[in-house]
């Protein structure tokens, strides 16, 4: 099955067209530092005082602002329960009301009547009218501006995602939450740890990595555009679907057995919209079948990749380590 949150970016819509400049809630006197204008979809937001009452979709943005420590400022979250925590947040998690029982965000009425004064999430089918849910331009007018991660604002921005993008992202959250100082500390870190990745890998053969989500064709899997490929070859390994013009895709079972992968990564995630999902180890099981005289297939070489850091947040570049560690665990001996 495909991964709705993936899908998502298939699903924009032509409701959420460039809109024009969006203004949170003024206050009488403008905060020190403020107003601050940032560009997203298309849109130029403009906020005369950091939002205070957020609602954050899919889990990668309740994260990445909890990294930020701005937790104190979420009013409401969507249910998470398809992988582990990241160390630390399930405690704050707990605290914040849930609004919505699955990854989405609540129907128009549920949404509107939150009285956010900013709404981040990762994808556009949060937004879609025929989804029975807030438009963009019904959540601008009610004073509740979204911003999507990544710039994941249409399938081609997908596909054009970079991992700088992340760092823009961080940069714009600290502007609109009077928080620059910590957005940069957080990017400092980040940075850090990709150059500490290059230098481990620097050197060493890259390996090669079949990324999946299981089927038994068509496969799903993730081709040579967006996150999941840049990941991979930032640990230190090359994509065999790299010529494949596409994120999340379909391939024939056909390519994937002539790959010859010498790994495998797997979409980790338990449930999807309340529905059990496929184990990662029946996922894995699939493709070492297709790619049955494969390395990877031989040594039943996989990783669980947590789905949420292959969408866009601050998560997807901690899992960079992750995958280098699995790659080339030599490097990391010392």
């Amino acid at each position: 099955m495909r991964r709705s949150l993936v899908l998502a970016a298939a699903l924009t819509l032509t409701a959420c067209s460039p809109a024009p400049v969006t203004q949170g809630a003024k206050p009488a006197a403008a905060q020190a530092g403020f107003p601050v204008t940032v560009e997203n979809c298309g849109r130029k937001l403009t906020f005369d005082k950091p939002p205070a009452k957020v609602v954050t979709g899919y889990h990668p943005s309740l994260e990445t602002l909890l990294a930020l420590g701005l937790g104190d400022r979420i009013a409401g979250r969507t249910n998470f329960a398809e992988s582990p925590f990241l160390p630390g947040q399930k405690e704050q998690y707990d605290k914040i009301p849930e609004i919505a029982p699955t990854i989405m965000l609540p129907q128009k009425e549920v949404m509107l009547a939150q009285g956010a004064d900013f709404v981040l999430d990762n994808a556009m089918a949060g937004f879609d009218a025929a989804g029975g849910y807030a438009t963009v331009e019904e959540l601008d007018a009610a004073g509740s501006p979204p911003y999507i991660l990544g710039g994941w604002c249409s399938p081609e921005e997908v596909l054009r995602f970079t991992i700088d993008d992340t760092f823009t992202d961080l940069r714009n959250l600290g502007k609109i939450f009077g928080v620059s100082d910590r957005a940069e500390k957080l990017a400092g870190e980040l940075r850090g740890q990709l150059a500490e990745v290059k230098k481990r890998v620097a050197g060493r053969t890259p390996v090669k990595v079949l990324a999946t989500d299981g089927g038994k064709g068509p496969v799903n899997a993730y081709g040579g555009s967006g996150i999941t490929d840049q990941m991979i070859t930032l640990a230190g390994g090359v994509n065999v679907l790299a010529a494949v013009k596409g994120d999340y895709t379909e391939v024939s079972a056909e390519q994937v057995s002539a790959s010859q992968p010498e790994a495998v990564l797997v979409s980790d995630y338990a449930t999807l919209r309340g529905e059990d999902m496929p184990s990662s180890p029946a996922k894995a099981e699939e493709a070492f079948a297709i790619a049955k005289n494969s390395p990877a297939a031989k040594d039943k070489r996989y990783l669980a990749l947590p789905v949420a850091a292959q969408h866009p947040g601050y998560r997807n570049i901690l899992a960079i380590t992750d995958i280098a560690r699995f790659l080339h665990p030599g490097a990391f001996t010392q």
